[in-house]
């Protein structure tokens, strides 16, 4: 019998994978009927595409909001809460007798996403050993990818059953993925509100003076750009323009992309787990970059199957690498650390397409050209930061090796000329900083000031 991938990963992992699963099929669900719904209402085509701009803004503007309240309760009520946030909001668009309610319904669906999305991340990553992230992160990915691929042609369906009936069962796809997330993690450790009152935390500030924290947002907002936005957005319209095919390619050359990024997702990982997460990073980079360099020199059909192949294997590596060198670099909690990093996907997602469209007026070779430029530098920034895999080993030795000794520090009390009380409140709050709530209530009893 095959050996399941997830046997020797924490039980979580498994978790999230199946929560990252119905949530992608459910927003694959209602992505085809979100600008048909709008225009019931009435409105124009602008005003239908700001039914989903409205959800990215909200995402972006609460990334760092979302980061906070991780590091203040935790990420398995931050995650349970943004989930049904989205789920409510969701079942209430369903219901929308006007356009405006739509509107806003949506955009707190942002915001229940990034509070999923972030805390998601943050559990994963900080929960699975280094020599583990990336294979983790790569199964991740692939729940998501698995969603994705399986919820538009399941939405399309149902659209034509009912405009309304997606939204419910989107709603439905949430509701399922909260409750896992609510039963299943409940035992998991650095995800409780009293872990998030004492554990050690990464600013972001620190991250950013790390060249790997920086490399990793650059490749994401690159691959985001690349992947999501610029793919989404104007290959269609390439196929149409210069290509002169039918929309059926369009989907073979999506295809071609979701194939080979399922299948390489596994072996990234566990190559940026053995070998290291910055050549998968700059691999990564590289090949999304040729292939729309490939596009801008090569606009021909051949080419462009070819190109979509290519960027789906970039696509692969970096669905695995940027988000394990954030986990490498983020010591304890650090919420906007992760937010930060979200939110440079987001911005490329509502950037990428706007920019690239405007020079897809002019010339779509010039577009593809731009996007394989932040590719590559992307690729300059993963060149320039250090390998991240063994961070956390090196973290250790060097705090062993600069840390006083606990008996030293017992001895510099003892020996201060103080009194009596002096020294109990010292061992008292050295005790609490250790976790240790039991030795201070011990320390009262054996060094009360008045014997």
């Amino acid at each position: 019998m095959p050996r399941s991938p997830v046997a020797d990963l924490p039980r979580e992992v498994g978790v999230l994978v199946v929560v990252a699963f119905f949530v992608a099929l459910g927003f694959g669900i209602v992505a085809p009927a979100l600008p048909l719904f709008a225009r019931q209402f009435g409105v124009g085509t602008a005003a239908s595409a700001a039914v989903i701009s409205v959800f990215a803004f909200l995402r972006i503007a609460f990334a760092f909001p979302a980061g906070r309240l991780i590091d203040r309760l935790g990420e398995r009520l931050v995650l349970t809460t943004g989930i049904a946030i989205v789920a409510v909001s969701s079942a209430l668009a369903g219901l929308a007798q006007s356009y405006w309610q739509l509107i806003v319904l949506r955009g707190a669906g942002g915001v229940g996403s990034a509070m999923f999305s972030i805390s998601a991340m943050s559990v994963l990553v900080r929960l699975v050993p280094p020599a583990q992230r990336g294979r983790a992160v790569g199964l991740w990915s692939g729940g998501f990818l698995l969603g994705g691929i399986a919820g538009p042609g399941l939405g399309g369906v149902v659209t034509s059953v009912s405009i309304r009936l997606p939204f419910f069962l989107y709603a439905g796809t949430l509701a399922m993925a909260g409750a896992v997330a609510l039963v299943a993690l409940r035992g998991t450790p650095l995800a409780d509100k009293a872990d998030a009152a004492t554990a050690v935390r990464t600013s972001l500030a620190t991250a950013v003076r790390m060249p790997a924290f920086r490399a990793a947002v650059a490749a994401n907002f690159a691959d985001a750009w690349a992947s999501m936005g610029v793919r989404a957005a104007l290959i269609p319209l390439f196929v149409a323009d210069v290509l002169h095919k039918s929309v059926v390619w369009t989907g073979i050359g999506f295809w071609c992309v979701a194939g080979v990024n399922g299948l390489v997702l596994l072996p990234a990982g566990h190559y940026a787990d053995r070998v290291g997460r910055r050549p998968v990073l700059i691999t990564g980079c590289a090949l999304a970059g040729s292939a729309f360099l490939l596009l801008a020199l090569w606009p021909s059909l051949p080419g462009f199957l070819i190109a979509m192949g290519v960027l789906g294997l970039g696509s692969g590596l970096l669905d695995v690498a940027p988000a394990a060198v954030v986990g490498d670099v983020v010591e304890g909690r650090g919420g906007p650390v992760f937010a930060a990093y979200s939110m440079s996907s987001d911005v490329a997602n509502v950037v990428g397409p706007v920019a690239a469209g405007a020079i897809a007026e002019t010339s779509y070779s010039d577009a593809f050209g731009l996007t394989a430029a932040i590719l590559g530098g992307a690729v300059l920034a993963g060149i320039a930061m250090p390998e991240t895999k063994d961070l956390a080993e090196r973290r250790a030795a060097a705090s062993g090796e600069r840390s006083p000794q606990v008996g030293d520090e017992v001895v510099g009390v003892l020996d201060a000329d103080r009194q009596a009380n002096e020294i109990a409140r010292d061992l008292q709050g050295g005790a609490r900083n250790a976790g240790m709530g039991h030795a201070a209530g011990v320390l009262d009893e054996r060094l009360d000031p008045t014997e």
